[in-house]
């Protein structure tokens, strides 16, 4: 691989990695204009390992934003990230895969905290992997498909 094409790489990476965290970080402060252009126009999402659903990426924000208005608080960790370019001859492609681990801890509304000072600790924490796929856009990266495995759960009734 040349040099050119190994700094064409780490960008591409570092750009992928801002995709995916920009990511979590719309889930999380439901920001679901944000969420909506992280996706092509024809991105599909699948969430139906955890309950959710699978759709169009603006099924699936408007389903986001109902059911996470559940929950006050919501802190997705993505790790364990592995990428995989896809490209010709050895060099950098458009189109690329993450793998990532995920652990999601949330409180449900209205069980914390209290104005006492009670517990703010999650009382609902998922954990699983992501799959993401992603193209190369005029603008970007940007997700093509997104689909959750969920692993385990723990719910916990508030205050406990």
């Amino acid at each position: 691989m040349t040099q050119r094409a190994e700094h064409s790489s780490v960008m591409d990476r570092l750009a992928l990695d801002d995709l995916i965290t920009g990511y979590a970080v719309a889930v999380d402060d439901g920001d679901w204009a944000g969420y909506r252009a992280l996706f092509t126009p024809d991105g599909r999402v699948d969430y139906r390992s955890a309950g959710g659903i699978e759709g169009s990426t603006e099924e699936v924000a408007v389903w986001l934003a109902e059911m996470l208005q559940h929950f006050a608080i919501r802190q997705h960790l993505i790790v364990n990230r592995r990428v995989t370019l896809s490209g010709q001859d050895g060099g950098p492609g458009d189109t690329a895969t993450v793998r990532a681990d995920y652990l999601n801890p949330m409180r449900l509304a209205g069980s914390g905290p209290d104005t006492e000072g009670g517990p703010t600790a999650p009382n609902y924490t998922c954990a699983g992997r992501y799959d993401f796929t992603a193209l190369r856009t005029t603008d970007g990266w940007r997700l093509t498909g997104v689909v959750v495995h969920e692993k385990w759960r723990e719910v916990r009734p508030p205050g406990e």
